[in-house]
């Protein structure tokens, strides 16, 4: 009885995470997700044309401007515009998606700079995407942590993929939780929807099995006593890990944990991975 309760488990965990992974593959293989992505161009003062963009871009202390040519035209929130037009200061990790033909234009503010990035379905990157490998589902990799919240959030600087660019979050806490018999601890950042957190993390098979740069693990708000769980199984690339053209931050140096965490997503075929 324990045993088939057992092997019921471990295919609803096996299941659960494949689910997972084939909505990760979807979203990068996406025609407009970051394989798409043909250039990152930084945009200052000066009046710039692109050769995968229409008209002329620049930017100063108002915001982004383009000026398009007579036969071009965008649309920006299901709107045609044409002739010039102003997107106004753009937030810190904020950005504007427009559409031009079958292309999706990134209009977006990254470390201080503001930048546009083209999106285009027949890039080279993309078409040629046959998926990420990653090492088999284990429950052993799913580890229950404990939140601690700071007494009022950290401002924290990391690098980026980038050189030079630096990206500030402010961190809300700290989890901690035990691994093989260690106690380590990894620094949070606000995640993607209310409560929940993410990490960015590199671990002893950094740049051996895993993208060197970082890898990121998203989690569920932790719960009334601060519990979370960090199941490594999810540990994801970001877009630095398949394209120089992304400016992705790197984990703060106390994010870089001693231990190997053979679990999650491998170094991309793309970076020469198995």
């Amino acid at each position: 009885m324990t045993t088939e309760v057992t092997t019921n488990d471990l295919q609803a965990f096996t299941e659960s995470w494949l689910d997972w992974y084939r909505a990760q593959e979807a979203r990068l293989a996406d025609p407009h997700g970051f394989l798409a992505i043909t250039g990152l161009h930084w945009l200052d003062d000066r009046p710039r044309r692109f050769p995968d963009a229409p008209g002329a871009w620049r930017t100063g202390p108002d915001g982004v401007v383009v000026h398009l040519d007579d036969a071009d035209e965008l649309v920006i929130d299901g709107e045609p515009v044409r002739g010039e037009h102003r997107f106004g200061v753009l937030p810190e990790r904020g950005g504007v998606d427009v559409v031009w033909g079958d292309a999706v234009l990134e209009v977006a503010r990254r470390g201080g700079q503001d930048i546009l990035r083209p999106r285009h379905p027949n890039a080279p990157l993309r078409t040629a995407f046959t998926g990420t490998p990653a090492y088999a589902p284990d429950p052993r990799w799913a580890v229950t942590g404990r939140y601690v919240p700071f007494d009022e959030p950290q401002p924290t600087t990391v690098g980026a993929a980038v050189e030079g660019l630096e990206h500030v979050y402010d961190a809300p806490g700290r989890i901690e939780f035990e691994l093989n018999g260690r106690r380590l601890s990894l620094t949070a950042f606000p995640g993607h929807g209310p409560g929940r957190l993410m990490v960015l993390f590199t671990d002893a098979t950094s740049g051996v099995t895993t993208y060197a740069a970082n890898r990121a693990l998203s989690i569920e708000p932790p719960t009334a006593d601060g519990t979370v769980v960090l199941d490594f199984n999810r540990a994801t690339n970001l877009p630095c890990a398949y394209t120089d053209l992304a400016t992705c931050p790197l984990p703060p140096a106390e994010n870089r944990l001693p231990v190997a965490i053979e679990a999650g997503q491998k170094i991309p075929h793309e970076r020469g991975g198995a």
